[in-house]
């Protein structure tokens, strides 16, 4: 069985946001001060590599078992990432950072907005 042609778009886009996260995760200071030990960078490090692995797998659940909860569970996951990102650009403005974590969201975004749309609608089971 094929897949629809808005499922692959789904699934393509939110692939290449998680590959955003990660470039992201890879590339950030890990230079350890007072209030960050090199301990705590390495464990966030660790967190955050673990929760992308686990957000691909929920992309591939929806995508290729047809599941509909872990859709329900990126759009939750999405709509965390941009209030953290609100708050973050509010304290801090825009930064480099922040500017590929708007990058990110957005393509996720329009990834569950396929997911929803057109020929997906009916492909994923309840």
């Amino acid at each position: 069985m094929t897949l629809p042609r808005n499922v692959v778009w789904f699934e393509v886009l939110l692939y290449l946001s998680l590959t955003l996260d990660a470039i992201s995760v890879a590339f950030q200071d890990r230079t350890p001060t007072a209030k960050m030990t090199e301990q705590v960078i390495n464990t966030r490090t660790l967190m955050a590599a673990g929760l992308i692995l686990l957000l691909a797998y929920f992309v591939r659940l929806a995508a290729e078992h047809r599941k509909n909860w872990p859709r329900w569970v990126l759009v939750a996951a999405l709509v965390l990432s941009v209030m953290s990102l609100v708050q973050i650009i509010g304290e801090k403005g825009i930064q480099f950072g922040s500017g590929i974590e708007v990058i990110s969201c957005a393509l996720t975004a329009a990834g569950l907005y396929f997911s929803f749309t057109g020929d997906a609608v009916g492909w994923f089971n309840a």
